[in-house]
């Protein structure tokens, strides 16, 4: 196989030794002569490999004894509803600010639920998009919750200050979890996608307070209940088993490699990498005011788009892969979630290098 680069922003890239293992163990599970997949999500054996995989979670990120781990279905838009539907009850009201595409979403799902207020929406000065000052926020007197997405893979922004308010906070770090070093205890709630940094797509983590429990509507489904969850150690229904355990090797993985702190430094260096080749160039240019630019979705666009397709063919011939922009904002887009190497943002470079001088 020629070596290909996957830039996709999700479904993403998984490990190589992660996909590897995974191959080995396809069909035969350490000697049991059935796949992980195939056994019951109660079966002692499988119970081992989901307590792990939590434990493994708690150790990379520091998450308090006063938190509770679920393993939920529905990805992150499951959880653009999950969340109004356990905690809006509190007030009936909460703050939403608005960084982006994922962030507006989350909004729709809310409003079905509750009284919403958008603090803020994205600003644009000069051309750059950044994400409204802190001193323009309109806070509600009595929010039971404020929810952000620090990182906005569509368009390319992320934020690396938590919001200083006096409610529970909320954050969807559905694309930045793992990738840098948080304080878990600054949360009431965090919830995040898995197919980015965790693991294949269709499973959802929800890491919630204890006091933040036990408060969902009663229109709440079950699946959706985080107390009901919470009592069954995320198994009231059967979970996605096979994600779960994917996840747990990827967790595995990036504890092997350091944790957290040493992946966030790879991860600076290779957005650095790539935007210090951007801003040095004449051919393509970011629209993100640089100290709220993404490390893990860079978005950048050629001056010239009518060169736009030719780049991407040309591209997907050197087996750099998913370069496409989204459909909502055109450009191109390199995702350098964790699992990228600094190899792969290399032969991007030397790519786009080459493209412009031909």
């Amino acid at each position: 196989m020629k070596t290909v680069y996957n830039f996709c922003a999700g479904p993403a890239m998984l490990p190589t030794a992660v996909m590897a293992k995974a191959q080995q163990e396809l069909v035969d599970w350490q000697g049991h002569g059935i796949s992980i997949m195939e056994f019951s999500h109660r079966d002692k054996n499988f119970v081992k490999v989901a307590q792990e995989a939590e434990q493994n979670l708690r150790d990379l990120m520091n998450i308090p004894d006063n938190y509770k781990v679920l393993f939920s279905h529905g990805g992150g838009r499951g959880q653009f509803s999950a969340v109004p539907l356990n905690l809006i009850g509190l007030t009936g009201k909460a703050d939403y600010l608005v960084t982006g595409s994922w962030s507006k979403s989350a909004v729709v799902e809310a409003k079905k639920y509750g009284e919403i207020n958008v603090v803020a929406e994205p600003t644009v000065v000069d051309g750059l998009t950044s994400i409204a000052d802190p001193s323009q926020w309109q806070l509600s007197p009595d929010a039971a919750y404020f929810h952000y997405c620090p990182n906005e893979t569509v368009d390319g922004i992320e934020m690396f200050d938590e919001p200083q308010v006096d409610v529970p906070l909320v954050a969807d770090l559905s694309s930045t979890i793992l990738s840098r070093v948080i304080d878990v205890s600054k949360y009431g709630l965090i919830y995040a996608g898995a197919q980015k940094n965790i693991g294949p797509s269709g499973l959802s983590i929800v890491i919630v307070r204890d006091d933040l429990i036990g408060h969902a509507l009663k229109t709440t489904p079950s699946i959706f209940d985080y107390q009901l969850m919470s009592d069954n150690d995320s198994m009231f229904n059967t979970p996605p088993t096979y994600a779960w355990y994917l996840a747990g090797e990827v967790f595995k993985w990036l504890k092997e490699l350091g944790g957290v702190e040493v992946i966030e430094r790879i991860n600076l260096e290779k957005s650095n990498f790539l935007y210090n080749y951007i801003d040095n160039s004449d051919f393509y240019y970011n629209k993100v005011v640089p100290k709220q630019r993404s490390r893990m979705n860079v978005t950048f666009l050629l001056r010239d788009d009518s060169l736009n397709d030719e780049f991407l063919a040309q591209a997907d011939a050197a087996g750099l892969l998913a370069l496409k922009g989204h459909r909502s904002v055109g450009g191109m887009r390199a995702s350098l979630y964790n699992a990228m190497p600094i190899a792969g943002v290399q032969a991007l470079v030397n790519f786009m290098d080459d493209f412009s001088k031909r």
